[in-house]
């Protein structure tokens, strides 16, 4: 087991909007985490913080061993796996789907003059297959369903095998049937003994896949609990960062959220 993220008194300010506070966070690569929190916690913010997007304002960010502010963040980014709705708008429409999740050997979102190996072919179609999308690679990615696009940025973001996988919102908009193959698709790759250290956000406690370990809550840019799953989201903790009394379930690692 190794640290792949240490964030120390990290504080994130812009336009003089404190956006994180004081954030001191700790994941090693057999953790499995869930970020949640009301709208403007902070959590997508959190996020770019640990993918080398985002340069703290103060305190200090650790990703992968090397501090933010003293690395070529584009060396560091490709052993990063991260896949977000921002991410999905820079992939050109007419791409076609092999080529969204070769391109990632490149930390490119497009194909152009890259000179790819038989490897990467052969990689981009074997991780095609264990999302289920191998029957997709020659379609364009644009004309896929919200559902297949979600599996697509995820095939895309562990191609390189990455020390580090984050992933914002995986299983947003998607409709009851794609969110359920989706969320476990995703408990099978979190319980991997060979998966990386896992980062993901979500609105929804329903939304969390089997297997995940830790939940991290976010209130007003901070931290408002952390720790292992099943001693964070329970109804009391869940109730305060909400603001709304709250019934918490845990269904054989699957968990639902009601008023009570």
């Amino acid at each position: 087991m190794t640290t792949v993220l240490e964030l120390t008194d990290v504080s994130l300010v812009r336009n003089g909007t404190r956006i994180l506070d004081s954030v001191s966070w700790t994941v090693d690569s057999d953790d499995r985490w869930v970020i949640l929190g009301p709208n403007g916690a902070g959590k997508t913010s959190l996020l770019q913080v640990a993918a080398a997007f985002l340069h703290p304002s103060s305190g200090t960010a650790r990703v992968l061993d090397d501090t933010l502010g003293r690395v070529d963040v584009f060396e560091l980014r490709p052993r990063i796996g991260f896949a977000s709705t921002a991410m999905a708008r820079r992939i050109p429409p007419q791409e076609k789907v092999l080529d969204v999740v070769m391109t990632a050997a490149y930390s490119v979102t497009g194909r152009w003059n890259e000179d790819y190996e038989g490897y990467d072919l052969e990689r981009a179609r074997e991780v095609l297959g264990d999302w289920k999308l191998d029957h997709l690679e020659s379609r364009r990615f644009g004309d896929l369903s919200d559902g297949e696009q979600k599996r697509v940025q995820i095939a895309r973001s562990v191609m390189t095998d990455p020390e580090l996988l984050l992933l914002d919102e995986p299983a947003a908009s998607l409709d009851l049937g794609a969110r359920e193959e989706l969320l476990g698709l995703l408990g099978g790759y979190a319980s991997a003994p060979e998966a990386p250290g896992i980062v993901m956000v979500t609105h929804h406690v329903e939304e969390i896949p089997v297997g995940f370990t830790h939940a991290l809550l976010l209130a007003n840019g901070g931290v408002a609990a952390a720790g292992p799953i099943d001693e964070v989201l329970v109804s009391d903790t869940l109730s305060d960062v909400f603001g709304l009394r709250l019934d918490v379930q845990n269904s054989d690692g699957r968990f639902l959220a009601r008023a009570a």
